[in-house]
C-alpha cells in the first residue's frame, strides 16, 4: 500500500577480500554436476542439482539464492516484530519499537480483520458515488493523493534530470490493473483479461454490487484502461530517457490537461511546484484529460471503485485477500498458495515503516565489523573500475578523463545509513489495534516525507532501499552505489571465505552496480547526477556498437523450456546486461590484483578447483534457482532484468579468462569468439 513515485532510474541487482586468509571454504564443490560439461552449460554445472535438490515452494513463484535469503531476513524480521508486539507496554512511548508492535499486533488479528469487512473503505466508496462529473472527479483524484492514495497516475519527487542537486516532482503514467499495455492490446493476452475482467466484477461483488451490474461495471473498467494503456509507454520505451522527463511550468501543464488543473493540484498537496515540474509522459496526461470529458461519470465511478477496493484488498477480509491473491498470485504469476499471515503482515509493515525496521534489524544482526569488511571491498573493487577505464583501447582521452571525473564522484552506501541520517519516524501516529487506518496513516506520512522534498537540495546520503533488503542499486541522478546489509552474507559475502569465492559474489555486485553509471542510461548522467553528454560523437557510436552486439546476443535466448518462441528483449534489458557483463569483468581484475599480493594463495587450489574457476562458480552459484512458468513469462514482459538461469552464463561467456579457466574450446557454447564476443567495459 506504499505510495511512492516509481523511480525507474534505481538500477539494482536484482538482483575475496584481501587480507581475508582463506581459512573456510565455503562452497560446496560437491554440488557441481561432473557429466554435465562446464564449457557448454555452465549453469546446469554449478546449478542443477542444487535446483533438483530444493523445489520451489509452494507459496513462491521462484527460488534461488535471492529467496533464501530474503526468507532468512523476514525470519529475523519476525523476531523483531514478535518481541515488539509483546513489549509495547513497555517500549518507550512514540519509539520505533511500538509503532512497530502496534502494527505487527493489529496486523495479526485476524478475527478483527474479517469482522471488519470492508468497512475501512466505505468512506472512500461513499466520496466515489458522489462523483457528478469531470471536476467532481479532478477535485477527488487530487483529494486523495492528499490523503497518501493515488489513482490514474503517480507522484512524487525526485533530482532534476538537468540540476540533479534540487529535488522536483514528477508525474509519472500509471493507473492500470494489469502489469503493461501489451496486456490489454495483444491478442495472445485475451484470457487473462478475460480471468482481470472476472477478478474485477468479483471484487465488486464482495462489496454488495449484484453479479449482473458487477459484470457490466467490470466490462467498464477494462474498456478505460485500455485507453490508458493505449497512451502508456511500454517498459522498453520508458527506458529512453526522453520518455521519463518532460519539465513544464505550471500553465504549460494546464495546456495539456485543461481539466485537470495542476495548481490545485498542488494546492492541495500542499506544496508549490516553483518553476514547474516533470509532467513524464505528455501523451498520457493528455488521454487522461480526454476520458475526463469523454468517458461518462459512472464509467469513472466504476474504474475508481475497482482501484480503491483492489488496492485494499491485500489488508481487508479474507475473501478481498483470496481474490487478490488468486487473479495477481496465482493466475497472472502461478503462485500455489499464500504467504504465511505474518509473512504478508511484514511485508506491510516494511511498506509502512521498512526504514524504522531496518533500524532495529541492523541493531540486532548487522554488526559494524561487517560493514568496514565490506567497504574495503567496495574500494578494491573501484579501483579496479578505473584501471579498467584507463586502459579501454576504444575510448578516446577526452571521454576517459570525463569518466574518471565521474568515478571520482562516485559516493559508496554500504550496509545501513549511517549514525544521524536514519530517518525520524516521530511524525507517524500509529494507532493499536486499528490495521488499515495505521497503514493509511503511513501511506500519508510518507507521501508527504517524499513530496516534502520538492523544492530541497538533494540528499545523496538518503537510502532508498532497506537495509533488510537483499539487493543493491545504482542512482545515476545521486551517482551513488548502495549495498545494504542483508545482502552482505553468503552466498554473497563470506566473512571468513576466499578471495576468489568473495570477488565472484559481492565482489561482482558492487561491480554490477557500479558498472550502471556507464550502461545505455547511467552513461547519460556526469558525476553531479544531471543528464549530460560527456562523450565525443566517436566514442558514444563505438559504445552504441559494443551495447547492441549485447542486445543481439540476449534477444536470442529463449529461456522457457518447451517455448521457443518467447525470447528475452535484449533493448529491455540492456542496462542489466551491461552492468553483469562489465561487473564480473571488474571483479576479476581485482581479484587478480588481491591475488598477486598473495602468490602461494593465487597457486592454491581449493577441493581441487584453481581460484579462477572458484570465481566463476561462486557467480554462477549466486543467480541459481529456478521459476514457475508463468512467472517467467511474466519476467520477460515486464523486467529488466534477465532471467538469473541466464544470468549465470550470459556475461561469462564473453571472457576469455573464462575458456582458459576450464580449459574450453572454440566452438563450445560458453565461447563467445570473435564478433560475437562483447567488450565494453
Amino acid at each position: 500500500m506504499q505510495h511512492r513515485i516509481a523511480k525507474p532510474l534505481v538500477l539494482a541487482i536484482g538482483l575475496g577480500l584481501a587480507g581475508i586468509a582463506a581459512a573456510t571454504p565455503n562452497f560446496d564443490a560437491s554440488q557441481l554436476s561432473p557429466n554435465i560439461n562446464p564449457c557448454q552449460d555452465f549453469n546446469d554445472y554449478v546449478n542443477a542439482k542444487w535446483v533438483a535438490a530444493n523445489p520451489i515452494p509452494p507459496d513462491q513463484v521462484r527460488w534461488g539464492s535471492f529467496n533464501e535469503l530474503h526468507e532468512k531476513s523476514l525470519s529475523e524480521q519476525h523476531q523483531i516484530a514478535e518481541d515488539a508486539a509483546k513489549n509495547t507496554a513497555t517500549a518507550k512511548s512514540g519509539s520505533i519499537e511500538q509503532k512497530i508492535g502496534y502494527l505487527y499486533s493489529a496486523g495479526m488479528n485476524e478475527a478483527a480483520i474479517d469482522k471488519a469487512g470492508f468497512d475501512p473503505i466505505k468512506p472512500r466508496l461513499t466520496q466515489i458515488a458522489a462523483l457528478k462529473n469531470s471536476g467532481d472527479v479532478a477535485q477527488f483524484i487530487a483529494a486523495s493523493f492528499n490523503d497518501g492514495d493515488h489513482y490514474v497516475f503517480n507522484f512524487g519527487a525526485g533530482a532534476d534530470f538537468k540540476d540533479a542537486s534540487r529535488q522536483i516532482g514528477y508525474a509519472f503514467q500509471d493507473g492500470l490493473g494489469l502489469p503493461t499495455r501489451d496486456y490489454y492490446l495483444k491478442p495472445e493476452h485475451k484470457d487473462l483479461r478475460k480471468a482481470y475482467v472476472a477478478y474485477i466484477a468479483k471484487a465488486f461483488e464482495l462489496t454488495g454490487t449484484p453479479a449482473a451490474a458487477a459484470q457490466k461495471q467490470a466490462d467498464s473498467v477494462l474498456a478505460f484502461e485500455t485507453e490508458l494503456a493505449k497512451a502508456s509507454f511500454s517498459p522498453t520505451e520508458l527506458r529512453n530517457l526522453d520518455n521519463q522527463y518532460h519539465f513544464v511550468s505550471v500553465a504549460e501543464a494546464d495546456k495539456t490537461t485543461p481539466h485537470f488543473p495542476w495548481e490545485k493540484f498542488f494546492a492541495a498537496q500542499g506544496i508549490d511546484a516553483g518553476k514547474g515540474f516533470s509532467l513524464s509522459q505528455p501523451k498520457f496526461f493528455a488521454e487522461f484529460d480526454k476520458l475526463l470529458t469523454t468517458a461518462p461519470a459512472a464509467q469513472w465511478q466504476a474504474y475508481l471503485r475497482f482501484h480503491t477496493i483492489s488496492s485494499a484488498s491485500p489488508e481487508l477480509s479474507k475473501a478481498f485477500v483470496d481474490n487478490h491473491f488468486d487473479f495477481y498470485n496465482k493466475t497472472l504469476a502461478g503462485q500455489l498458495q499464500q504467504k504465511d499471515r505474518w509473512k504478508r503482515v511484514l511485508g506491510a509493515i516494511n511498506g509502512a515503516m521498512g526504514m524504522g525496521m531496518g533500524e532495529l534489524y541492523v541493531a540486532r544482526y548487522f554488526p559494524p565489523e561487517s560493514k568496514a569488511r565490506a567497504e574495503t571491498l567496495v574500494a578494491n573493487v573501484r579501483n579496479a573500475l578505473k584501471s579498467r577505464i584507463e586502459h579501454l583501447d576504444w575510448m578516446s582521452a577526452e571521454t576517459k578523463k570525463k569518466a574518471i571525473d565521474k568515478w571520482n564522484d562516485f559516493l559508496p552506501k554500504i550496509g545501513y545509513p549511517d549514525k544521524g541520517e536514519w530517518r525520524d519516524w516521530s511524525g507517524l501516529s500509529v494507532e493499536p489495534g486499528n490495521w488499515f487506518a495505521d497503514l493509511q496513516a503511513a501511506d500519508k506520512y510518507n507521501y508527504h516525507y517524499d513530496i516534502g522534498k520538492i523544492g530541497k537540495a538533494t540528499d545523496r546520503k538518503e537510502w532508498g532501499m532497506t537495509p533488510q533488503t537483499v539487493n543493491a542499486y545504482y542512482d545515476p541522478t545521486t551517482n551513488t552505489i548502495n549495498f545494504p546489509a542483508a545482502i552482505l552474507q553468503p552466498p554473497f559475502f563470506y566473512a571468513n571465505g576466499d578471495d576468489a569465492l568473495n570477488y565472484g559474489g559481492i565482489g561482482a555486485v558492487i561491480g554490477h552496480e557500479s558498472s550502471h553509471g556507464f550502461d545505455d542510461q547511467g552513461s547519460q548522467f556526469d558525476g553531479k547526477g544531471n543528464r549530460e553528454n560527456w562523450w565525443t560523437a566517436t566514442d558514444k557510436k563505438q559504445f552504441e556498437a559494443r551495447t547492441g552486439k549485447l542486445v543481439k546476443q540476449f534477444d536470442a535466448y529463449a529461456p522457457i523450456k518447451g517455448k521457443p518462441d518467447l525470447h528475452i528483449n535484449g533493448k529491455l534489458t540492456l542496462g542489466e546486461n551491461i552492468a553483469d557483463l562489465g561487473g564480473i569483468n571488474i571483479a576479476y581484475d581485482a581479484l587478480q590484483t588481491a591475488l598477486k599480493a598473495d602468490p602461494k594463495e593465487a597457486a592454491a587450489k581449493i577441493d581441487g578447483l584453481t581460484q579462477d574457476q572458484r570465481f566463476f562458480l561462486s557467480w554462477a552459484n549466486v543467480w541459481r534457482g529456478s521459476t514457475r512458468e508463468k512467472a517467467a513469462e511474466l519476467q520477460l514482459n515486464t523486467d529488466p532484468h534477465s532471467p538469473a538461469t541466464v544470468r549465470a552464463f550470459a556475461a561469462p561467456s564473453n571472457m576469455p579468462q573464462f575458456a582458459q579457466a576450464f580449459s574450453c574450446k572454440a566452438g563450445d557454447a560458453m565461447v563467445r569468439s570473435g564478433d560475437k564476443r562483447v567488450k565494453i567495459w
